[in-house]
């Protein structure tokens, strides 16, 4: 394991088993998916934005917190054993009912329809369709695509859909 210092963001209630196979892929998926150069390095924003489509909602304050600690002792990044020893206790504290970043991969895939990695107002109109038996309005569609937009593409990517199923 890296040699990470604990901080505020590790003080959840450990529990006394090791990760299961699949729970250790699951951090590897992410830490994959935040690794955007592939050098097995994430750096500290990355690291944030990793936590939050996990469905980690770290404060600021926290973030700064982790930010001292990743760049004084493990020199700005982290490692893949770093980010298991970061993110593991969270993931064993986890509630057993907590929809976990496989199953929120697969939801996100029914609704990209076209599989380009974005929802748009009109697959989300498809999906909505074959989830409630009804047509939703445009505009109702529009409201809610509007809403969780962040980036303002006018399309729902894999965070912005995690997000939304966070709430």
């Amino acid at each position: 394991m890296g040699n990470c210092v604990k901080s505020p963001l590790n003080r959840l209630n450990k529990k006394d088993r090791e990760l299961r196979p699949e729970e250790l892929e699951e951090l590897r998926e992410a830490f994959t998916e935040f690794d955007k150069d592939k050098d097995g390095l994430l750096n500290c924003k990355d690291l944030g934005v990793c936590m939050r489509t996990m469905g980690y909602m770290p404060t600021e304050m926290e973030l700064i917190e982790l930010s001292q600690q990743v760049n004084m002792n493990m020199g700005g990044h982290v490692d893949f054993d770093d980010f298991v020893e970061l993110m593991g206790p969270k993931l064993l504290a986890e509630t057993a009912d907590m929809i976990g970043m496989k199953e929120l991969r697969d939801a996100f895939k029914e609704f990209d329809s076209n599989g380009d990695g974005k929802i748009s107002t009109s697959e989300l109109r498809e999906a909505m369709k074959k989830l409630l038996g009804q047509q939703v309005k445009r505009k109702e569609l529009e409201d809610i695509v509007k809403d969780i937009d962040l980036n303002g593409d006018g399309h729902v990517d894999f965070e912005e859909f995690v997000r939304m199923m966070s709430r």
